[in-house]
């Protein structure tokens, strides 16, 4: 068989899921189209400064370094081979099906029942096309069309206001990461890390070992609800070393760590000066006479991840709470479609990978036309199942702390594109009467600007009262009217 009369998957999506399961199908006769936003393979994890900046020694910015050279290996050696084509700079906006999705193999499908797969023998066509901009300005409009197709769209940072949040100098602590990590900058000298979650630990060793002056970490959870979750945790002694090695860091540098407190407010006129931080009661309060104000010229705060859904979400993808609703194959209830990673539940790395090894080898198997063998994929779907369960006590011990919405004055901007503020968000519901979220954008404009509710949406939800909904975009980003009048032509092989 040829490499053009291969069955063809793809995979949207270069990070770690989406190169474990590209390598896994490559491996297995398939061919592969991986095509990613970034300019470089590794995702948001393995972000990799640009050549350019001559970096030598890029591995200090990370751990598992050996994993990602793994990977990167591997990867050269199925483009070499011509078994992956890897496609950078290349913005996905819809994934569609098209006429020829001719469904075979009726198997068990996400619900225990009966249905069609929706794999296909390879024909010229594909069951899917994949629509993308390309390039930096995301003006040139390109189609891909496949058998099917492996969502591994990642995640993205949850971000909670508060007074003055949008003063220049504060970023979000994985945009600071990525500040590091990519462009090997510091994104200023004196910072406070703040916010809940374990992302907050490597961002403040990292910006501690490369210069920058921390002056706190602080985190809303309180350690003393670790007992709770001890059995899930201790299933894990390598993030709990892990956990260690960077409390180690943090001593190291002189990082002052204040748990069960939170950030009240950013100071500054025209750029941040200083935060004000409290102390969290057990019911998330301000504990009385515990505000302190901290000097710095950046905050880089996180509140978690949220998976991004919006490719799936306009197929028609079930949501699970807030990720993909997949099978034990990383299936999702729509036939001929997969999804693996951050974008099914937030877990990092690790599961990330188990579930991409997963999905390649299904995909690979139900493209050739034979049932898979999870005996095959033991070993990954073990790892899986433990470290959902680490990833689910994670989410529990590392909630936002209860009440944070209503410390939001009304005169904070909730919706930077649109400038809404929590007091415009408040009265749609008080008193125009708006009684879910669609209603609450109609009546204030919140989450119509250029990022459509990801960075307002959870804030406006908890303002509101109205619990979020999936979206019903036709497109999971902006796309130019000409590339929709044009119809983007394929990208050739």
């Amino acid at each position: 068989m040829t490499t053009s009369e291969r069955p063809h998957l793809a995979v949207v999506g270069a990070g770690p899921a989406g190169l474990a399961a590209a390598l896994a199908a490559a491996a297995r006769g398939v061919r592969v189209t991986l095509l990613d936003a970034a300019e470089q393979a590794g995702g948001q994890f393995y972000r990799q400064p640009a050549a350019a900046l001559g970096a030598r020694r890029p591995q200090a910015l990370h751990h598992q370094w050996r994993t990602w050279e793994r990977l990167r290996a591997g990867l050269d050696r199925q483009l070499a081979a011509g078994h992956v084509r890897h496609l950078p700079d290349h913005h996905v906006w819809c994934v569609d099906r098209t006429n020829g999705s001719d469904r075979v193999d009726t198997t068990d499908g996400i619900d225990g029942t009966d249905r069609t797969d929706g794999v296909r023998s390879p024909t010229s066509g594909g069951a899917f096309a994949v629509h993308a901009l390309r390039g930096p300005l995301q003006e040139e409009g390109v189609t891909v069309r496949a058998d099917a197709v492996l969502l591994a769209t990642g995640g993205y940072e949850r971000v909670l206001p508060f007074p003055g949040w949008t003063l220049p100098g504060v970023v979000t602590a994985g945009g600071a990461q990525a500040m590091l990590k990519g462009g090997l900058v510091l994104p200023g000298r004196t910072v406070v890390v703040a916010g809940t979650g374990p992302l907050l630990l490597p961002v403040a060793c990292g910006l501690a070992a490369a210069g920058a002056r921390v002056a706190a970490l602080v985190e809303s959870a309180d350690p003393k609800a670790l007992p709770r979750h001890a059995r899930a945790l201790a299933a894990q002694p390598g993030k709990l070393a892990e956990g260690a090695r960077y409390a180690g860091l943090l001593l190291r540098h002189g990082v002052r760590t204040l748990t069960r407190h939170a950030v009240v407010e950013a100071h500054g006129a025209d750029r941040l000066t200083a935060v004000t931080v409290a102390a969290l009661d057990r019911d998330g309060g301000l504990v009385a006479g515990s505000a302190r104000r901290i000097p710095c010229d950046t905050l880089a705060v996180g509140h978690g991840m949220l998976p991004h859904t919006d490719l799936a979400e306009t197929l028609g993808c079930a949501l699970s709470q807030t990720g993909v609703r997949v099978d034990g194959e990383q299936r999702t209830d729509v036939p001929g479609i997969w999804a693996a990673g951050e974008a099914t539940g937030i877990g990092g790395a690790a599961p990330a990978l188990a579930e991409g090894h997963i999905a390649g080898r299904s995909v690979a198997a139900r493209l050739h036309g034979t049932p898979p063998d999870p005996r095959r994929w033991a070993g990954a779907a073990r790892a899986r199942g433990r470290l959902r369960e680490f990833s689910a006590a994670l989410d529990a011990l590392y909630a936002p702390p209860a009440g944070w919405a209503a410390r939001i004055t009304d005169d904070t901007v909730v919706c930077r594109c649109e400038e809404v503020t929590a007091g415009q968000v408040r009265t749609s519901v008080d008193v125009l009467g708006a009684g879910d979220p669609r209603t609450v954008k109609l009546l204030t404009r919140a989450g119509m600007g250029w990022c459509q509710g990801r960075v307002c949406g959870p804030a406006v939800a908890a303002l509101s009262g109205c619990p979020p909904t999936p979206g019903r975009r036709p497109f999971a980003r902006p796309v130019p009217l000409g590339v929709l009048a044009e119809l983007p032509e394929d990208e050739p092989d």
